[in-house]
């Protein structure tokens, strides 16, 4: 097959992470490709319209800076996004967004394989991938780095390098769901408009009155497996972004998935003609778009250098590595029923570097909902403001190791602390 482009940095993923991956990389002065299996960028944020974006500010600070935040207030500025005070929960338009951050990823110079679905890896002995394969309209293609960073969420590349991964002890997985837009709400309604903003910290923002009443009447109105609800406001008079559907799958068995979104899909309907027929702020409501794909909580994540654990994340130990901090509440869905564990933090948590680091690959990084946790610690760092936090350390991270020609393993801590700091992540 052809090799169609040899970079520095080629990314994995344009999703949360990845984006800023690339964007973080490319400052830094590398060549960076960025690989996307869709048309458009944002990943769980708009081919999942998953909403709000979470969790960017905690005890009145700042725990997500740097290029994430400035692209924040540059969707801001379009009247794309609304930064809820005082949490730094983040409201957004989904089209917006995929303009902003194209146009934030093509004024860093990175170069996109979009419609590119990647299939394949070569590694060498020593555990260095040599390059990746993509297939598009093209055919098979490769491309050859000097460092990968997989961005996948579902730690596809690593998983195809032969990456060990985390196990499961036998614990099922987080339930998927399909978000969808309702048009037509009344989102003047108290009820509404008190639930679609998520600006309270230490509290579950999902509107009590329609659960409570779900609940009651769960039987009765043969009501599909649901959580929340949860609604957020998308900027637009009288529509609200709904995440209440849910199933219980595994997002990396391709038979699994595709019955998993054929249900949701089918629920997403049930859901929105129940909300009709039961609450006056639905009366006139209708489903104005649907997720390109479910929503993903958990799959597959790797055993790197250091597995962060809830008693770490939880008391807010400071590695000598950190790169990143965390703060949403520790959140597991449950498999069947409508119940939710939430933990929330006393202080934010930080990330070490050598979470996104595999032992035995000199070339790879990880980001996002890839990299190395406990079920408990990543339960927390899953959600996307978070994974944007990686992901720019992981940018930085494989432009050093590009520039000192030397293993992902190897980069200087101190220095690499000192770079993100100046761009502005918040690690103090």
């Amino acid at each position: 097959m052809p090799v169609v482009g040899v970079y520095d940095v080629v990314v994995c993923g344009a999703g949360p992470a990845g984006v800023f991956a690339a964007i973080a990389a490319a400052r830094e002065g590398a060549s960076v490709a960025l690989v996307e299996r869709f048309g458009f960028l944002g990943g769980m944020a708009t081919a999942g319209l998953v909403m709000p974006l979470s969790v960017f500010t905690y005890q009145n600070k700042r725990v997500i800076g740097g290029i994430p935040w400035e692209f924040l207030e540059r969707l801001e500025a379009m009247g794309g996004g609304y930064i809820e005070k005082p949490l730094g929960n983040v409201a957004f338009d989904p089209e917006l967004y995929k303009l902003c951050m194209q146009r934030m990823v093509l004024e860093a110079g990175v170069s996109l394989y979009m419609n590119s679905y990647l299939t394949g890896t070569v590694v060498g002995t020593d555990g260095t991938i040599e390059c990746v394969v993509i297939e598009n309209k093209n055919g098979s293609e490769a491309l050859e780095a000097r460092v990968f960073i997989d961005c996948t969420g579902d730690a596809d590349l690593a998983a195809m390098a032969g990456v060990e991964m985390q196990p499961m002890n036998g614990e099922p997985l987080q339930p998927l769901s399909t978000y969808f837009i309702l048009a037509g709400v009344d989102t003047s309604s108290p009820i509404i408009s008190e639930a679609m903003h998520h600006n309270k910290q230490g509290e579950n923002c999902h509107c009590l009155p329609i659960r409570n009443y779900l609940l009651e009447h769960a039987e009765e109105l043969n009501i599909p497996e649901f959580g929340g609800p949860w609604f957020c406001t998308t900027l637009h008079e009288g529509c609200v972004a709904v995440n209440m559907t849910r199933t219980a799958a595994d997002a990396c068995d391709n038979r699994d998935y595709t019955a998993a979104e054929c249900r949701l899909r089918e629920d997403v309907y049930r859901m929105a003609e129940i909300l009709r027929a039961n609450f006056a702020e639905f009366k006139e409501c209708y489903v104005a778009s649907v997720a390109t794909q479910a929503g993903i909580r958990e799959t597959r994540r790797i055993k790197g250098v250091h597995t962060m654990t809830a008693e770490e994340y939880m008391s807010g130990y400071k590695y000598a590595d950190s790169i990143s901090r965390g703060a949403h509440p520790i959140d597991i869905h449950a498999t069947k029923g409508s119940s939710q564990v939430a933990h929330f933090l006393e202080q934010a948590a930080y990330v070490p570097y050598r979470a996104l680091i595999a032992q035995n690959y000199p070339n790879l990084l990880v980001a996002g909902r890839c990299l190395s946790a406990d079920r408990k610690a990543f339960a927390s760092m899953r959600v996307q403001a978070s994974c944007m936090g990686t992901g720019q350390a992981a940018g930085v991270a494989a432009a050093m190791a590009v520039k000192s020609r030397c293993a992902v393993q190897s980069v200087d801590i101190e220095a690499l602390v000192a770079k993100l700091k100046k761009i502005g992540a918040q690690l103090d």
